[in-house]
């Protein structure tokens, strides 16, 4: 389990580029709410720690993860942001839903990463049980949000520099 070897929050902060540039998107998905809420917090405070204006964050929602990728892909098409973050969590029920829908998500977020002129940030949680969830969204494990800005602020910079 690698990050029960890495706190999500933990980083270095002189290695974060200065966000004040910038305009990030980000697209959570209503489902899991409590888990997407304090994952999209985090994001959002860490984009503000590193400079990123408030009325540069545009914030837009889904109903669902598999949504994230439709969400996404209107907000690299339709705004002029820098880098998208796509916020979701799905987790482990009884049935194959849980296997379709994260191999769904993950394929098109990684298509849209590859084919959008801009970044798209995976933030989407796939976790067996709500206890898991909760330890990535703010509890023993940190928060994959910051994580998440984070790699936004770098992989723009990035794109800037090659």
């Amino acid at each position: 389990m690698a990050s029960a070897l890495h706190n999500l929050s933990s980083y270095d902060p002189s290695t974060v580029p200065d966000g004040s540039r910038w305009k990030i998107g980000i697209v959570v998905s209503e489902w899991n709410e409590t888990v997407t809420g304090a994952l999209l917090q985090g994001a959002y405070d860490t984009l503000r720690t590193h400079g990123v204006k408030p009325g540069n964050i545009i914030v837009k929602t889904v109903p669902g993860s598999f949504e994230l990728v439709y969400g996404s892909a209107w907000m690299t098409r339709q705004t002029d942001v820098d880098a998208v973050i796509a916020i979701g969590c799905v987790i482990r029920g009884d049935t194959p839903h849980f296997d379709y829908i994260c191999q769904g998500t993950t394929q098109g977020l990684a298509e849209l990463n590859r084919k959008a002129l801009v970044p798209v940030i995976y933030g989407l949680l796939t976790c067996n049980t709500l206890q898991q969830a909760l330890d990535r969204c703010g509890g023993a494990l940190g928060n994959k949000g910051d994580e998440c800005a984070i790699t936004a602020l770098k992989m723009i910079q990035y794109g800037q520099n090659t």
